[in-house]
């Protein structure tokens, strides 16, 4: 079901998940063994890819009796639902050697999700997007948190289980804040002193235990920049794995134009006028970059700019 959302990069996944059917171990068997069903390969966090017919980028589906065998058992595999009435697999492969020169050579391509995001269809970018936040997340909880034990994958990849305590663990979303404030006709960016020079941001923070993403909002600017929140107003979400946050996009109407850096999150801070936003965000603001329009931030700049 389409939604009327603004769909950031990451955002859109278009396959049914059918989370229904991740606990019946049989119908997940006959989809792994179906010549029908299809599988997409990650390699230490980077897709498989391929040219397609138009030229452009393409995930690089494998058949999943051979998703299965590189995966040598359920740790490695991921049930990321239905296209349609096609189950889609994913395969997490890891090591030194490249397996595009090994066991996948001649079927695609191991990129950099970065590199090529905006190259990829918006679909496949959400597909993928989800299958590298997810082992992510499988590589980096493979104990139990109760108890300490080694814990088991179950439910298709979704569920990890301690076989000692019997504890469940599911993946997590770590919730980001990230918000343009704006005072008046004119917006702040920030800049980090570790980025390209130049470059220039929206601001974020992760969402702490019992604030509202408002007071989260509200917090970062003040801590980061010494700005006081008047109104926030939503603007749209994205998946981030990197490795398993959800960016929540704000803009932030604050007391004045003035605010200062603090020097730990911050470097320092400009405020530009709509104008020099649009500027900005076409690549012709000079001695300024912003961020590539993969990235929820630039989406952000450009949403405000073209209110005025």
């Amino acid at each position: 079901m389409a939604l009327d959302a603004f769909m950031n990069t990451f955002a859109g996944n278009p396959l049914d998940r059918a989370s229904d059917r991740r606990s019946d171990k049989d119908w997940i068997a006959r989809q792994l063994a179906s010549a029908d069903s299809l599988a997409l390969a990650m390699w230490n966090g980077q897709p498989l890819v391929e040219t397609g017919k138009d030229g452009g980028v393409q995930i690089a589906y494998l058949p999943t009796k051979l998703a299965a065998e590189l995966a040598d058992g359920s740790e490695r595999l991921l049930f990321m639902g239905l296209w349609k009435e096609t189950a889609v697999f994913a395969v997490d492969l890891e090591g030194q050697a490249d397996p595009g020169d090994g066991p996948l050579q001649g079927m695609g391509k191991f990129e950099d999700l970065r590199r090529i995001a905006l190259k990829l269809p918006p679909t496949d970018a959400a597909i993928v997007s989800t299958a590298k936040a997810m082992f992510e997340w499988r590589r980096r909880h493979k104990h139990c948190a109760a108890c300490g034990e080694p814990t088991r994958a179950v439910d298709g990849g979704w569920k990890r289980q301690c076989p000692s305590c019997e504890a469940e663990h599911f993946p997590r979303t770590d919730p980001v804040v990230i918000m343009l404030p704006y005072h008046g006709d004119r917006c702040m960016l920030g800049r980090q002193e570790i980025w390209p020079k130049g470059m220039f941001s929206a601001l974020a923070g992760f969402l702490e235990p019992g604030e509202t993403i408002e007071e989260a909002c509200a917090r970062e600017l003040s801590e980061e920049a010494g700005l006081r929140t008047r109104k926030v107003r939503y603007h749209s979400t994205q998946p981030w794995p990197y490795p398993s946050s959800l960016m929540i996009g704000l803009l932030a109407e604050v007391e004045d134009d003035e605010g200062t850096p603090d020097q730990t999150e911050l470097s320092e801070i400009r405020w530009i006028t709509r104008e020099e936003a649009r500027q900005l965000i076409a690549g012709g603001l000079e001695g300024m970059a912003s961020p590539t329009p993969m990235a929820i931030a630039h989406q952000l700049i450009k949403a405000w700019a073209e209110e005025g």
